[in-house]
């Protein structure tokens, strides 16, 4: 795909914790399909039934701000990074070839420890690893704010993405161990899923003031502290867990799928490598390297499948369950979810694009014109807490879905001359609502068929799926826009009518799919019903 040097990418800030859904008549599976518990042992990340029906304000406030903060820092760093990328490549001397990795390493790194991490919260506790991810994640954008070469924040950003697998699957049991089914635990997801975006929003401020007053070190800076204040709020304020500390070490050994974790991470770091490699340039494709790397995580798949399939039939713990996929709505909120978040990723990367490429403007006119991107997507998650309970949950989806359709279509439709009030402003708007949407449904869908022991594994299943989506949709839509852009009429390739032929063309790519996933949708979900109930 054709960008030039100052061209940026935009790291969504999908939101990914999950939540647990209240109909199992429906969705939950049988008892035997769930891996095996170790006998007398309490799940390390539970807390007292009393706890869970009578949680007091402090600590409800406690779980809020600290579950709530952590990730609103992490989507701050995300905008920050955005924004301050082309001071940053001009101070440590970034060569063209890494531009992005600053950027893409940190989803890379994050992605591929998402299961591990999971596993193991579900065995040793959440809370000490969620206050583990947090002491990580400090130091290391502490770090990043030291970088003296490209090389070192590269390192320093892949080190800060696995800190943040210690913290997003652990929230989803410190949240349910809190909260009580219904509408409180809706809103308190629902809020840890809103502060995503408006930390976002604020990195891209930060981010365009510090880079041109007292410098974009500062802005990593101020997250670890922000990140560390938190850390100290949770340390004595988060509730305690009812594990039973003997007998740690002999679970992680027995009731965790090691080696299907091995093999799908494996496969998820190498499809994700290679199409953030393909998504730079469509003839890398070509490459050995790149091909063989695509090649071997693609086989790894079926290995993977095989693998669990034999897990489940000897009744030892299997990651994600191949009988899972046997649940209608539980396969199709899965690849709602990586065609949603793909899209979702795709739109708001050409649109980052189309403002410097084509209409030429600077990055931190960029910025201000993303603004209603994380906004749109703060109110989403506010009224899906509200409504989560009360609508149909494909009413929802289908709705954000159409949303989505929308904002691909007016993209597709734009002149680069055209105010941005015309099409840009509502395409920005719009877009969000699907993913922010379809957040709330498909964490409380996908936690509801793993046993309760295993919430944190099921955060990590959602976010993994999502980042693979993100992956394939931009990597997808690049190789689209860069086969368009250079077969076009245009002799200079890098002009941004040229180019713009290509972005049009990857619009209306992310048109089609978002109209594929609406009918998909409504077959898909059928007999959903509401979701975020309270059970008696």
């Amino acid at each position: 795909m054709s960008r030039s040097s100052t061209a940026i990418e935009l790291e969504t800030y999908a939101p990914s914790t999950p939540l647990t859904l209240p109909e199992p008549s429906k969705l939950s599976v049988k008892s035997d399909d769930a891996p095996p518990a170790t006998e007398g042992v309490r799940p390390a990340n539970t807390v007292t039934s009393e706890a869970i029906q009578n949680p007091n304000k402090a600590t409800t406030t406690i779980v809020l701000v600290t579950v709530v903060c952590v990730t609103m820092v992490s989507s701050l760093l995300a905008g920050l990074v955005v924004v301050g990328l082309p001071t940053m490549a001009e101070d440590l001397d970034i060569p063209p070839n890494l531009l992005l990795w600053p950027i893409s390493i940190y989803s890379l790194a994050c992605g591929c420890t998402l299961l591990l991490l999971g596993s193991v919260a579900d065995v040793v506790g959440s809370r000490p690893m969620y206050l583990t991810g947090c002491v990580l994640q400090s130091a290391f954008t502490l770090a990043c704010g030291l970088a003296q070469t490209a090389t070192q924040l590269i390192v320093f950003r892949a080190l800060a993405g696995i800190s943040i697998s210690f913290c997003l699957p652990s929230a989803v049991s410190i949240i349910t161990g809190t909260f009580p089914e219904g509408k409180s635990r809706n809103i308190a997801f629902a809020s840890m899923g809103g502060g995503q975006p408006i930390g976002f929003s604020v990195g891209l401020t930060l981010g365009g003031v510090l880079s041109g007053t007292i410098g974009w070190r500062w802005g990593f800076h101020i997250a670890a502290i922000a990140n560390s204040v938190v850390f100290v709020i949770g340390l004595f304020g988060l509730p305690k867990v009812d594990a039973v500390q003997t007998h740690v070490w002999k679970r992680l050994r027995t009731d965790i799928d090691w080696i299907g974790i091995t093999i799908g991470s494996a496969s998820f770091a190498m499809l994700s490598y290679s199409f953030a490699i393909i998504s730079e340039s469509g003839s890398s494709i070509k490459q050995p390297a790149t091909a063989a790397t695509l090649a071997i995580s693609i086989a790894l798949i079926p290995v993977f499948i095989f693998w669990v399939g034999r897990q489940e039939r000897l009744g030892r713990p299997a990651v994600i369950p191949n009988s899972l996929w046997r649940n209608r709505i539980f396969t199709t909120v899965c690849i709602g979810v990586f065609m949603i978040w793909g899209i979702f990723n795709a739109i708001e990367t050409f649109l980052t694009l189309f403002f410097q490429d084509v209409q030429e403007i600077s990055a931190i006119q960029t910025s201000i014109r993303f603004l209603p991107t994380p906004i749109a997507g703060a109110i989403t998650n506010i009224v899906m807490g509200l409504i989560a309970h009360k609508v149909r949950a494909d009413y929802i989806v289908i709705f954000g879905a159409v949303m989505t359709a929308v904002s691909g279509l007016l993209m597709g439709i734009i002149q680069p001359e055209w105010t941005y009030w015309v099409c840009a402003f509502p395409a920005m708007a719009l877009n969000p609502i699907s993913a922010d949407a379809l957040f709330t449904v498909s964490n409380l869908v996908i936690t509801s068929v793993f046993p309760a022991k295993t919430q944190a594994l099921a955060g990590g299943v959602f976010n993994t799926i999502a980042q693979l989506g993100k992956s394939v949709g931009l990597a997808s839509s690049g190789l689209i826009a860069a086969s368009v852009t250079e077969n076009g009429k245009w002799t200079d390739k890098q002009s941004p009518q040229a180019l713009m032929e290509g972005y049009r063309a990857a619009f209306w790519y992310s048109f089609a799919g978002s109209v594929a996933t609406v009918f998909m949708f409504a077959w898909g979900l059928r007999g959903i019903g509401k979701v975020g109930v309270k059970r008696d």
